[in-house]
């Protein structure tokens, strides 16, 4: 198997099965499991262990959104692993009001209006995320599978993670 959606029987997606995601992991635990080739040795132990390994590794992806998203970027060869990638300007522009929020907060744990400043536009950050982000993969499981849609994913993909650092970031003040 040449990945994950293949290992799993599945079409690529950016939303698989959760239950079919799950069946298929047990499915395949328990005919590749490395202890029912323990005496058999040589090449159908190392089979089994491959295999084994990238079931779980399969599950593990395909269980998490974020990273399904990242291994679909990974197979199409859009993302490198430690990219530096450069977020557009105008949304680099709108995170500054967030992280001056954060860093008020940060200065003064007390100022509940900053924090709460914070948590409001992070908020509203992640849902105008999460709508553009379903368009974008809508437009996938319809049939659009090109790098120019792929590419758009990504900037998704980098928006995400740049939101829950500054997420990060104000969980780790509000713990204090």
């Amino acid at each position: 198997m040449s990945n994950y959606f293949e290992l799993y029987h599945m079409p690529v997606t950016f939303h698989p099965d959760p239950v079919e995601v799950k069946s298929r992991f047990y499915e395949l635990s328990r005919l590749w499991h490395p202890d029912r080739f323990a005496q058999a040795g040589g090449e159908e132990l190392a089979k089994a262990l491959s295999t084994s390994a990238m079931n779980n590794a399969a599950y593990k992806t395909l269980r998490d959104p974020d990273a399904t998203m990242a291994y679909i970027l990974r197979m199409n060869q859009l993302l490198e692993d430690e990219e530096k990638y450069s977020l557009p300007p105008e949304f680099l522009m709108e995170m500054m009001d967030i992280n001056e929020a954060v860093s008020d907060f940060e200065i003064d744990p007390k100022n509940d209006d900053a924090r709460q400043m914070a948590v409001n536009s992070l908020n509203e950050q992640m849902e105008l995320w999460q709508d553009a982000t379903d368009v974008l993969t809508a437009r996938f499981e319809k049939g659009d599978t090109g790098k120019e849609l792929l590419l758009l994913v990504k900037d998704q993909y980098f928006r995400k993670k740049y939101l829950l650092r500054i997420k990060e970031r104000i969980d780790r003040f509000a713990a204090r």
